[in-house]
Order: C-alpha cells, then sequence, then structure tokens
C-alpha cells in the first residue's frame, strides 16, 4: 500500500530541543519533524519544559555550554519522576495514535501513555553505547568523576528502551550494540537510514573528468577539522601531490589550522543552507568534486548522505553508523588507516574513469533509494501502521 493511501496519524512528537530550530541535532532533528508531518501524520510538538523541575533547567543554562551539554541528559534522568508527570499531562490532552521521541531518551523516562498509543524512538546514539564503542574512547570523558553514574544511566536507559513499541535505528552498528547492550526485543527495532542535511533534491550534475592529467578535487564537510578527520584528509592530499596527482582540497564549515593549510585548499568556514548565496557555493563545491574524504569516529554523519545526493564517492573510516556501503557509494577503510592509505584508493579511482563513473552512478542511486528523508518517512508510516494494526 502506497504511504499516500495510509490514514493519517496523530503523532506527538518529543524531543529536548525543538525541531523548529533548524540547527538542532545538526538538522537532523528537523527533517525528521517535517517527515513525519509529511508522510504519517498530524504532528503536535509537546512542550520540552521541565515541568515542576523547569527552575532546574533555567539555573543550568548559565553553565558552560560544554558542562551543560553532559549535565541535562543526567539530570533530566534523576528528575524525571517530577518531569515526566507534566508530559503525561500534556500527552493526555488529545488522543494521539503515536508519540514520536527523536535524540534524547531521557525524555520518554517515566512517561505514561494510554495502552492504544505507540511510543517510538530514534537516535543515532545511546549515551552508553556511545561511551562504550571507539567512537567514544576516541572522544574520552569530559569528566571522569561521571563514570561513577555509568550503571546507573544504562539502567535508565534500558528501562526507557523496554518501554519502546518500536525503535528505529539509522544504522546496523547501533542496532546491533543496542541489542547486545540492552537486551532489547529484535521485533521492537528496525534499520532505517537517515537522509541528507539538505531540503533539496540535487540534480545530478556533469562529472568532472578525472585522470592524472586532470586536477582531483578532494572535500571535507563539518564543523571540527579534527573531529572530522580534516588532518588525514590534508596528509592524504599532499601524498597525492607528491605522487605526481595535482590534488586540491575544499574545507566546508570550519577552518583548518595555519599548519593545515596552503594554496591548493579553498575554505568555506561557514555555510548557511538556508541562504541561497550560501546554498549557491555549497551546490558549486559538490559540483567540481571527485571525492569526499572523511576518515571521521562518529556515529552516523549526514555529509556522507549529501555527498551521496550529489553523487560524490565517499572515503571514510569502518567506525559507527557511517552510511557509506563499499563500492556502492564510497569506500570505508579500515579503522587506523591513513594518508597513504587513502590516498592508494584515490589513485586506483583515478586511474580507472569509467569505474568512477558507474561509481558516481551506484553512490547518486544509493541516495535516492536509501539516503532521503522521503524513503525515511514513507517506511516509517508504514511500520507504524503495520503495528498498529497487528494490536488491533
Amino acid at each position: 500500500m502506497d504511504a499516500h493511501r495510509l490514514d493519517r496519524l496523530k503523532i506527538a512528537y518529543l524531543c529536548d530541543q525543538s525541531p523548529l530550530v533548524p540547527s538542532t541535532y545538526s538538522g537532523g532533528n528537523t527533517r525528521m519533524f517535517k517527515a513525519l508531518q509529511c508522510h504519517v501524520g498530524d504532528v503536535t510538538l509537546i512542550d520540552a519544559s521541565w515541568y515542576l523541575a523547569e527552575p532546574v533547567r533555567r539555573l543550568m543554562a548559565i553553565l558552560p555550554e560544554a558542562v551543560q551539554l553532559r549535565a541535562r541528559w543526567r539530570l533530566h534522568y534523576a528528575l524525571a519522576p517530577m518531569i515526566a508527570r507534566g508530559v503525561t499531562r500534556e500527552i493526555a490532552k488529545d488522543q494521539y495514535d503515536a508519540v514520536f521521541c527523536a535524540y534524547s531518551l531521557q525524555s520518554m523516562s517515566r512517561v505514561k501513555t494510554g495502552p492504544k498509543v505507540l511510543r517510538v524512538f530514534t537516535s543515532d546514539a545511546t549515551q552508553t553505547t556511545y561511551r562504550q564503542s571507539e567512537i567514544g574512547q576516541v572522544f574520552g570523558s569530559y569528566w571522569s568523576a561521571s563514570r561513577k553514574l555509568d550503571a546507573w544511566v544504562a539502567t535508565n536507559e534500558r528501562r526507557a528502551l523496554t518501554s519502546m513499541d518500536l525503535l528505529l535505528w539509522p544504522s546496523e552498528w547501533l542496532h546491533n550494540l543496542c541489542l547486545e547492550t540492552y537486551g532489547l526485543r529484535p521485533d521492537t527495532c528496525r534499520v532505517i537510514p537517515w537522509g541528507a542535511g539538505i531540503d533539496t533534491w540535487p540534480r545530478p550534475g556533469q562529472p568532472s573528468p578525472i585522470g592524472r592529467d586532470h586536477p582531483l578535487n578532494l572535500l571535507v564537510v563539518g564543523r571540527d577539522w579534527f573531529a572530522k578527520g580534516g588532518p588525514v584528509a590534508f596528509e592524504t592530499m599532499t601524498t597525492l601531490r607528491d605522487r605526481g596527482i595535482d590534488a586540491r582540497l575544499t574545507v566546508i564549515g570550519c577552518t583548518p589550522p595555519a599548519f593545515h593549510r596552503s594554496a591548493q585548499v579553498v575554505v568555506h568556514p561557514s555555510l548557511d543552507k538556508t541562504r541561497a548565496s550560501d546554498m549557491k557555493i555549497f551546490e558549486q563545491v559538490f559540483d567540481t568534486a571527485h571525492v569526499m574524504v572523511m576518515p571521521s569516529h562518529e556515529s552516523y554523519g549526514f555529509a556522507f548522505c549529501e555527498a551521496s545526493a550529489y553523487g560524490v564517492p565517499s572515503l571514510c573510516l569502518r567506525v559507527g553508523g557511517i552510511p557509506i556501503r563499499d563500492g556502492i557509494n564510497g569506500f570505508a577503510l579500515t579503522n587506523g588507516s591513513g594518508p597513504s592509505d587513502f590516498a592508494d584508493h584515490i589513485e586506483r579511482l583515478v586511474a580507472d574513469p569509467d569505474g568512477y563513473v558507474r561509481l558516481r552512478q551506484t553512490t547518486r542511486a544509493e541516495f535516492e533509494t536509501r539516503l532521503n528523508w522521503d524513503s525515511w518517512g514513507k517506511q516509517v508510516a508504514h511500520l507504524i501502521a503495520d503495528l498498529r494494526a497487528r494490536q488491533a
């Protein structure tokens, strides 16, 4: 049955940050909210207030941002009995078919819903899976004393997750981690990749010629040069240049330090994709890019979906839930691979122009079939409809 034939549902949307602010959760929060509106039903945003505990949240706002980020969800779990009563009252004001919680699992802690109201949750990580993964090990702990709370946090997460009717994970990596970590029922878990961090559906451009006689355009996208693997991308460029390939590097979203800049590096430190002029630059960069080089450590990565939208293959590390399938929309190298390894892969692409064109075609097809928010929304609509039918 087509998504547009499904009965439109009434959805209560719950998150600790408003999806009406496009920057929250790197834009994923907003795009989920819009996809649910488009494909699932009428979506009502539940107030993210802490209700009786709201004074605590306001006091927390005066703390440094780094402290807020880490204290907010721990305090929420601690104050959940108070906060949840207010959330429960808000949900009870209407006859919702489902409560959809994005990212902030703590927002569902202790919340009660009627027996006919489905409980749905999605995120690209949980606090415990992130901390225990190789990603968390790379970034370490901001406050070592918080390790004493790890078992308590995991208990709260398990309680919230096992109360859900449907858990939507964007990657097999997180799906498998959560099954193992929390002992979840497999029938409640589904893998549905997320989409790109753009509102448009780009028209496939004509790929720039590739070969040893042509300039080679590499790309890095992200707000943190080091977290996105920028140093490895820069060294990959210099390695290729040493091998006789005219490699250049474009950076979007951050400014590399002086020792990672050269005449071959073009930097766009901040592009606002809601502005037409900035979006034009963004599209021009992707239209001329040959390969996105992103040896980052992250639990998903919208930039990989964006690269696929423009038919730009990605090279990354096989870490976390990155949405790269080998030979389809790029290649994920073994964790620990360095500039020489990335340069080797790129040289093989340069040596096979026809194969590179085919890779661009499958990269774009990956976006059209899997890595877009319409696909996500339609799948979510069918899953919720099927679950409601089974429960009925």
